[in-house]
């Protein structure tokens, strides 16, 4: 029988590498890529084990404000020997290819559990409010922090309705000074107003971009009241703190993370058909749309302009870098320093973030790894190591979703009855589908690529977001076909890794996130080309095998996975960042959801496919008078929309 997973505890069930056979060391810092031979036969000979979907949940949302949790009684995670698997059963073969067989109700069953052990509601604020990644001095209350539009008499009258007279003298609510005066605030939880899903272990708030995953499981579930709270959470963070933010922490307050949202209200709206709450929905939309198109976000010169980047508004070292990361009595700057002194990069020029006279990080460094962070990437060597050029970039992943963004308003503003606004959006879609196509397409290499502004060349670095233009539809169907022919870059025994280069990141091979399997999955079915859904079926059973196999062994789903060796004892090949593996874990409980139903139906495409085309390049034509954008009105105004000159690039 398991426990409820505790949102405090931080590693593995079993000590990370005690009592597994010690990895032969890995290349460090060599940075080399090199092609791979397909692994799909080696390790999963077809035919693959046939799963059984999950039944449909209720309509009904299950949760409540007050929880009573205790211990899951799940079934035995292995079948006994001699007796055949239960129906839901994923198969996987270990290295010798001896076939073995892990049942998949299990996980279900834990999934389920673990919606009720990670929801976080007023009861659970005490403990939430101890943040394992800062030091709250002993007897100290936790500050909880208000938007200056909130009414602090309201939430304080909320929390006595869950807690104690003695918890709540814990607790101490604070106004946020105005957005100048925000930077390196005393650490707080951010107050939003419904219950909601955390990832799990060291990550007891709720994340911008986990939330979109996290959602799609609840409603695979059947739990509609807590995903819409969840969406309403963030449209609440954009009204009352200016953007979705990185988390709901003080110190994540100057950085957001990559934009779902439109996608979150979409899938709540599709299922309640509330178009008055939807209309509510629109001004917090919008301003989310002009935060990553204005100010830093945008892109303003050179090829790539009229594109965005990622950009963090914070200032200096992240705190919860400091006090958080910290491995070997060293702080991941630190290990970062010692590695700029010793290692030559070619990547770009390490004095724009490192003072080798004073062997001090610069503050284009802080602001590089800030900026990191909101990517999500946090981190890897995608924009160089430790993706600290990443402001330099126009990533695919990002304009990716702003395209998706794009489409999705226009789809709300159709359904809202306002077909110039949605015509609007259909316009600007067209025109960052053609600038990703002209500054992010490499012909050559039949994949997206990152955009340097600052060399103006693409960086070849195979990395799992080249499959996000297939999952908005950016991409043309000859496109998507090349695209899937790059799979071998990726494709392991576990699933695809993030990328084809092994740095000591987190977010590089051989590591697997839940995210960009489903973001890969979705966008190959999304296209009716050759391979495209026996290859999403494939990298479903990957990924459900790895996931299966590792609660058989451990009885917890986990953060991210060693997608060559199937393990979750992650920490021998991670040297930067932190290294532990977290318990939960949100996202990956919900993408285990979503690719059981892949593998069950891979029929349906996630989003309209894009026309067929015989040219590589798409037939749209800039209008003469650039489209401008509306909804700046708490932003600086998108010069590109109104004067910027198109400039096409060269593959």
């Amino acid at each position: 029988m398991l426990s409820p997973v505790n949102l405090s505890q931080s590693r593995l069930l079993d000590s990370p590498a005690k009592g597994k056979a010690k990895q032969p060391p890995k290349p460090r810092f060599g940075f080399t890529q090199t092609m791979p031979q397909p692994m799909a036969a080696a390790y999963f000979p077809q035919p693959y084990a046939a799963l059984t979907p999950m039944q449909a949940p209720s309509a009904n949302d299950t949760f409540s404000n007050t929880l009573s949790p205790g211990p899951v009684n799940l079934t035995e995670a292995r079948p006994p020997a001699g007796k055949p698997a239960p129906a839901h059963t994923a198969m996987v073969r270990s290295m010798s290819g001896q076939q073995i067989l892990y049942p998949v109700q299990p996980v279900l069953n834990y999934i389920q559990a673990q919606w009720r052990n990670l929801l976080v509601t007023n009861q659970q604020l005490p403990e939430v409010m101890k943040d394992p990644k800062v030091h709250q001095p002993p007897g100290t209350p936790s500050i909880l922090y208000i938007s200056a539009k909130e009414n602090p008499m309201r939430v304080w009258q909320d929390l006595q309705k869950s807690l104690s007279p003695q918890a709540l003298k814990g607790i101490q609510i604070r106004t946020l000074p105005p957005p100048g005066a925000r930077n390196n605030l005393p650490p707080g939880l951010l107050y939003v107003p419904h219950p909601y899903v955390v990832p799990g272990g060291r990550f007891k708030e709720m994340y911008g971009w986990d939330s979109y995953f996290i959602q799609l499981g609840l409603l695979k579930d059947g739990h509609l009241g807590t995903a819409k709270g969840m969406t309403d959470n963030l449209l609440y963070e954009i009204e009352n703190y200016g953007t979705i933010l990185n988390a709901n922490r003080s110190y994540f307050i100057n950085r957001s993370q990559p934009p779902f949202i439109t996608e979150m209200v979409l899938n709540v709206f599709n299922r309640t058909g509330d178009k008055a709450w939807l209309n509510k929905a629109m001004p917090a939309v919008e301003n989310h749309y002009g935060y990553w198109t204005s100010g830093g976000h945008l892109i303003t010169s050179g090829p790539a302009a009229g594109l965005s980047r990622y950009f963090a508004y914070g200032e200096g070292p992240a705190l919860e870098v400091l006090q958080g990361e910290v491995e070997n009595g060293k702080n991941h700057y630190q290990r970062i320093k010692e590695y700029f002194q010793t290692t030559p990069i070619p990547d770009y020029d390490v004095n724009d973030y490192y003072d080798a006279r004073t062997g001090q990080l610069k503050p284009q460094f802080y602001k590089g790894d800030r900026t990191m962070r909101e990517s999500g990437f946090d981190p890897s060597n995608r924009f160089g190591p430790f993706n600290i050029d990443v402001v330099n970039y126009a990533p695919v992943c990002l304009n990716s979703l702003l395209y998706r963004m794009e489409k999705d308003m226009s789809q709300m503003y159709q359904t809202l009855g306002n077909p110039a606004k949605a015509a609007q959006m259909d316009t600007l879609a067209q025109a960052r589908k053609e600038r990703m196509n002209r500054v992010l397409w490499n012909d050559n290499a039949g994949m997206y690529q990152d955009y340097n502004i600052k060399t103006n060349q693409r960086r070849f670095y195979p990395y799992a977001t080249m499959f996000f233009p297939l999952w908005a539809g950016a991409a043309s169907p000859q496109q998507a076909a090349r695209t899937i022919q790059n799979l071998p870059w990726l494709e392991s025994p576990g699933g695809l890794m993030t990328s084809a280069t092994q740095s000591g990141n987190q977010w590089d091979a051989p590591f697997a996130w839940a995210p960009l399997q489903l973001v890969a999955v979705q966008g190959m079915l999304n296209y009716n080309v050759p391979g495209a859904k026996e290859s999403a079926v494939r990298i479903s059973n990957k990924f459900i095998n790895q996931v299966a196999k590792e609660f058989s062994e451990h009885g917890g789903i986990f953060e991210k996975y060693d997608a060559r060796r199937m393990e979750s004892d992650v920490a021998d090949g991670i040297d930067y960042g932190y290294d532990s593996n977290e318990l939960g874990f949100g996202w990956t409980n919900g993408v285990f959801l979503e690719l059981l139903d892949v593998v069950k139906n891979a029929q349906k495409p996630q989003h309209p496919l894009p026309p067929a085309s015989p040219a590589m390049t798409p037939s749209f034509t800039m209008p003469s008078q650039p489209a401008v954008n509306p909804f700046y009105a708490n932003y600086n105004r998108n010069p590109f929309l109104q004067t910027a000159p198109y400039i096409p690039v060269a593959s």
